[in-house]
């Protein structure tokens, strides 16, 4: 099966739903990493990315309660907070202080019931004003969609909005699985994944770069993992707005949906897949906060180029149960690349490269 699949990828073939079905069966997990690093090679040759970045979850105050999620909280419940504008410029002021090449903050939160449209405006407005050189990613689809909803503006509208404050980029999460069955079991509150692709191709023809993802692990089989790709490809064809894919993880832990972590084997499969599929995908991401370091090191010889970056302060996959601490250094980065046998480049928000080995 993998000789069939590089036979065909070398002449310039694209996988076919079944055949990505089949990968993901395959035993031959080395002979599977050894075609996506291939892949991977000959988009950005031996360069593994990396970013000076800093998260900032502005809130867990959320309208929805996602069965796979730890992190949402009702207002006034244990554990409930509600960052102000200024808090989040302390943070990336204290970021700055302690990495001086730090170039994005990363701001993701929740379906807040109370904080109106213009809220969000302004602190893109005054991130922009204060550090007008920062690449500022935020705001998943979903509250891309909930900003719509709660201001009565279109999407297109909220986006030209915030892009206009000061956004260039938007995280790809939300997505989940965009199986129709199981989303309805995992995020029923959530946007269907039909509206997540309408987000995205709307931010990209306004000029937004975004990143897409999916959430593996759960109740999802192959084959909704693969129709996931598959419509993100499609998506890309179109528009050609996709920075980076990025699998992620599933974590069990204080989630009312339980089960168990996936295994490494699973996520290097899915990692080397994604990268396979995703022919139009510039660069597929090792999430390290999720896969935690050393299967992130060993997803860069599986089709990744990408481990993402410091982070600094994640509480999304902490809360659900997260491997790492939360954050590393530039340095710590450096030594985990190189000694996958990789060459580090630290890029920025839109991968221009900064600074390379």
């Amino acid at each position: 099966m993998i000789e069939k699949v590089h036979t065909k990828l070398d002449a310039g073939g694209r996988l076919t739903r079944r055949e990505a079905v089949k990968l993901f069966e395959s035993d031959d997990l080395f002979g599977l990493g050894r075609l996506a690093d291939e892949v991977a090679r000959k988009k950005n040759g031996k360069k593994a990315y990396f970013i000076v970045n800093r998260h900032i979850n502005p809130t867990n105050i959320c309208v929805n309660r996602c069965k796979f999620c730890a992190y949402s909280r009702s207002s006034g419940e244990e554990g409930a907070f509600n960052l102000s504008v200024e808090e989040m410029l302390a943070r990336i002021e204290a970021a700055k202080e302690g990495a001086k090449s730090l170039s994005e903050v990363h701001i993701v939160g929740g379906l807040h019931p109370d904080r109106p449209f213009n809220f969000y405006v302004g602190l893109i407005a005054a991130i922009r004003k204060r550090h007008p050189k920062l690449n500022i990613k935020a705001f998943t689809a979903v509250e891309i969609d909930y900003f719509s909803r709660i201001s009565g503006l279109s999407v297109q509208e909220v986006l030209i909005q915030l892009r206009d404050a000061g956004l260039q980029i938007m995280p790809g999460g939300g997505a989940e699985i965009f199986a129709e069955g199981v989303r309805n079991k995992v995020c029923p509150e959530k946007i269907p994944g039909k509206r997540w692709l309408e987000v995205m191709k709307t931010a990209h023809q306004v000029g937004i770069r975004t990143n897409a993802t999916m959430l593996y692990g759960h109740w999802e089989t192959y084959a909704d993992r693969v129709d996931h790709l598959f419509k993100l490809r499609e998506l890309q064809d179109q528009t050609g707005g996709f920075q980076a894919f990025i699998p992620l993880a599933y974590h069990p832990k204080n989630t009312e949906m339980g089960g168990a972590y996936s295994s490494g084997i699973d996520d290097l499969k899915t990692i080397a897949v994604s990268r396979l599929v995703l022919d139009n995908f510039d660069h597929i991401k090792a999430y390290w906060i999720m896969l935690g370091e050393k299967i992130s090191q060993v997803a860069l010889l599986f089709g990744a180029d990408d481990i993402d970056g410091t982070i600094i302060e994640e509480k999304i996959a902490l809360m659900a149960g997260g491997l790492t601490e939360g954050a590393m250094t530039r340095e710590d980065l450096i030594v985990l690349i190189r000694k996958a046998g990789k060459r580090p480049v630290e890029r920025d928000g839109l991968y221009k490269e900064l600074w390379k080995e």
